[in-house]
């Protein structure tokens, strides 16, 4: 298929998975290194809690509370840039 043709069907949003080989594909900075966290218990049952009511593990919970604050602190540390 040429390359135009599948802009044209991604352009129309058609679907274009068939046109494409995922078996090497990575999600761009998401490579993982396994670090050890120690946390207190009450830590720990806070994080079980909020993990349980939302329906996903600790570690998922603990990931995405990461990431907003990492977004937020950018975020920030931009607005302070362009204001200054």
């Amino acid at each position: 298929m040429k390359a135009k043709d599948f802009d044209e069907k991604f352009d129309n949003d058609e679907d274009i998975l068939d046109y494409l080989d995922l078996s090497k594909a990575k999600r761009v900075l998401q490579d993982q290194k396994r670090v050890n966290v120690d946390f207190p218990v009450w830590m720990l049952e806070s994080l079980d809690k909020e993990a349980s009511r939302v329906g996903v593990t600790r570690q998922s919970i603990i990931k995405v509370w990461l990431a907003e604050r990492l977004e937020q602190l950018a975020v920030n540390k931009n607005l302070r840039r362009v204001s200054h």
